[in-house]
């Protein structure tokens, strides 16, 4: 069967279909987020050709949004790169959950499904699949969602980065940004000890805001990953 067969084949599935159904509802918020990530790589200084890269070798706009700001204060490498790691420490989480359904693959399938994991990619695969096993359609599902998240989010950083200098703040994208991430967030909240963390995070991340160098998020972080191991154990405890 040749290449556009396949890809004929894969786009009539319906666990594809499914999958980019699904990511469909929030693209909006991700084309805006998209859009501001773009946008901000310009503003800090980035070249158009180091934007584009960096927009499609730094699959992660929280750790593109996070990491700019500190790259045009001329932070220090080891401050750039442990707050990428510890923005990214999510997906660390989000793996040893992948790892269930796809652990199975070869190496070389699981490093490619692993750039184009996402949060919006876990939080409705999870909601679809929820016993942590293989399944089939499982695969072709996780494919449908990549195949309207990463473009959307690739086409609508590369519009930021082309118009950076005729998209006025006034427009108030980032808000919108904000709002599908906050989506994103409380569709992943789905028990008590989740809360406590999510709202951990919120307060220590508010409190310590005067912090230099976005280092209120290292100790969101922080705070929240003790709390979180603190709740587990006490309930592995009782």
């Amino acid at each position: 069967m040749s290449l556009t067969a396949r890809l004929r084949a894969l786009a009539a599935d319906p666990d594809f279909r499914s999958g980019a159904r699904d990511m469909a509802s929030p693209s909006l918020g991700l084309a805006a987020w998209g859009l501001v990530a773009g946008v901000t790589m310009v503003k800090a200084g980035l070249s158009l050709p180091q934007a584009m890269g960096m927009s499609l070798l730094v699959f992660a706009g929280s750790a593109q949004l996070t990491a700019l700001p500190l790259i045009a204060a001329g932070a220090p490498l080891w401050v750039l790169l442990a707050t990428a790691f510890c923005v990214n420490l999510r997906f660390v989480i989000f793996s040893a959950q992948w790892r269930h359904y796809f652990g199975h693959l070869p190496r070389a399938r699981r490093l490619v499904t692993t750039y184009f994991a996402a949060d919006l990619n876990f939080a409705y695969f999870v909601k679809r699949y929820p016993d942590a096993a293989p399944a089939p359609g499982q695969l072709r599902y996780f494919w449908g969602g990549v195949a309207v998240n990463w473009p959307t989010w690739q086409a609508c950083s590369f519009a930021g980065i082309l118009l950076a200098d005729r998209i006025p703040p006034q427009w108030g994208i980032g808000f919108a940004g904000v709002l599908a991430l906050l989506g994103i967030s409380y569709a992943l909240l789905a028990e008590k000890t989740l809360w406590w963390v999510a709202v951990t995070a919120g307060a220590v991340s508010i409190a310590t805001y005067s912090l230099p160098l976005k280092l209120n998020i290292l100790c969101a972080i922080v705070a929240a990953g003790a709390v979180g191991w603190w709740l587990d154990a006490r309930r592995s405890a009782k």
